[in-house]
């Protein structure tokens, strides 16, 4: 591996410290990257749409990959606006395909006391952003349930699915990996 492979977690917004770094933390160990806390974007007004009161995630992606910094080999971006892509209500996430760029919204991730706030929010944050970082590995949505490349609807379905990949997942991430390092 190059060492200067390294996954971006870049906060948009007021996104606690503590989130970003234990993000940050979870998906280097997770992908075997290293992985540090970088803004990359101010705003994202750019991707408001009015009509529906969200963010369309496909244009921030775009603009994430422009301006992502050369030493990323993938680079997740974490906001508390609520986001959607026009066939759907909302999104917890997009992620392109094969490519650098996702996003993970904790608009919807984090609900509840405060003290469910950090534990169970946090969980499902990691979650996501592990999720929507495997589609970037071309990693497509998985039947099982466990796996956690499910599609998730709701959020009984992310507290439900495992923090792990299932056998056929992880081997092919693994040789999504691979080929990345050689």
């Amino acid at each position: 591996m190059n060492n200067t492979e390294t996954i971006i977690v870049s906060p948009i917004g007021d996104i606690p410290h503590w989130m970003s770094q234990t993000i940050a933390r979870d998906v280097g160990e997770f992908f075997g990257f290293s992985a540090r806390v970088e803004a990359v974007l101010d705003d994202i007004l750019f991707a408001y749409d009015p009509e529906r009161r969200q963010y369309h995630s496909t244009k921030i992606l775009e603009a994430l990959e422009k301006n992502a910094p050369d030493d990323c080999i993938k680079i997740i971006a974490v906001t508390n606006e609520d986001l959607f892509i026009p066939i759907l209500t909302h999104v917890y996430g997009e992620a392109q395909l094969g490519g650098k760029a996702c996003i993970v919204s904790i608009a919807r991730l984090v609900t509840g006391p405060e003290v469910m706030v950090v534990i169970e929010g946090g969980k499902r944050i990691v979650k996501e952003a592990i999720h929507e970082l495997g589609h970037t590995f071309d990693l497509r949505h998985c039947e099982d349930q466990r796996c956690i490349m499910h599609y998730c609807r709701k959020l009984e379905d992310v507290d439900k699915k495992s923090s792990h990949f299932c056998r056929y997942c992880n081997i092919f991430l693994s040789d999504n990996i691979k080929q990345i390092s050689e």
